[in-house]
């Protein structure tokens, strides 16, 4: 198979996950059971992707690799997060709007939408694994690899010291402003847009691979403008001392806080 080719059937790979997911949902009543499998439907689409590739060099393996731990990490953190709070607020929002109508919507809205960019930020990964060269590493490897790691970093342990937070009652309404979210409001999401950026520096040595850098840049736009930083700071801006922490703490790239005047 050419490129195109395994990368339309990543896609359909991703189809079939998310109509299955969307089924599972519409028995369970809970729509929101397709976060916890954001992570490992890219895992799935890079094994589609590297078992239909030409062979299996040590780039092939090293981004395989990088992908799944990265995506089972991510899918097992929301589901322990999420497990026995019922479906979120976002999609009950959207299920009393819809009524009776919800569970042909929710395909659309929801299961469909997310599988749709999960294909599309998934072109790196293509590119990377489908490619017949460089069967080597690369410099840009070695780049994309340091790129990934400080992405996992932030992502892993900025989701850990925020439950670590949340755990402790004493914490009940206050703002977590501590470890990395002393530096950045959102550590799990800049560590998130690194990882991306990372993949996407990697299918770099592909030929055309510069071409998959539309991903990295959808993915970061989107967790800084739209469903991420953005969606989440809506519904924290009123919380007591918030708006002082976003006036000392960078918004979303790590930098020292602002001294007060």
């Amino acid at each position: 198979m050419i490129g195109w080719q395994i990368y339309l059937a990543g896609g359909a790979a991703i189809l079939v996950l998310m109509t299955a997911l969307w089924l599972a949902s519409l028995r369970l009543k809970d729509a929101s059971i397709v976060d916890a499998f954001w992570g490992p439907g890219f895992g799935l689409a890079a094994l589609v992707y590297a078992a239909l590739g030409a062979g299996w060099g040590p780039r092939r393996l090293l981004v395989t690799a990088l992908v799944l731990l990265w995506g089972l990490r991510l899918g097992l953190h929301i589901y322990r997060r999420n497990h026995g709070r019922g479906e979120d607020y976002r999609y009950r929002a959207w299920r009393r709007q819809y009524g009776p109508a919800y569970w042909w919507v929710s395909f659309f809205q929801v299961f469909l939408l997310q599988g749709v960019l999960m294909w599309l930020i998934s072109a790196p990964l293509s590119v990377a694994l489908a490619a017949p060269a460089p069967a080597a590493v690369t410099v840009w490897d070695g780049l994309g690899l340091g790129v990934w790691l400080i992405g996992f970093v932030f992502e892993s342990a900025g989701d850990a010291q925020l439950a670590r937070f949340k755990a402790d009652p004493a914490n009940k309404g206050r703002v977590m402003d501590q470890g990395l979210w002393r530096y950045t409001r959102h550590p799990n999401y800049f560590g998130d847009a690194c990882v991306w950026w990372g993949h996407g520096l990697i299918a770099v040595s592909a030929p055309w691979g510069w071409a998959a850098l539309f991903a990295p840049a959808l993915m970061t736009f989107l967790l800084m403008r739209v469903s991420g930083a953005a969606l989440l700071e809506q519904n924290l801006s009123q919380r007591p001392g918030y708006r002082e922490y976003i006036a000392r703490t960078s918004g979303f790239f790590p930098w020292p806080p602002k001294q007060p005047d």
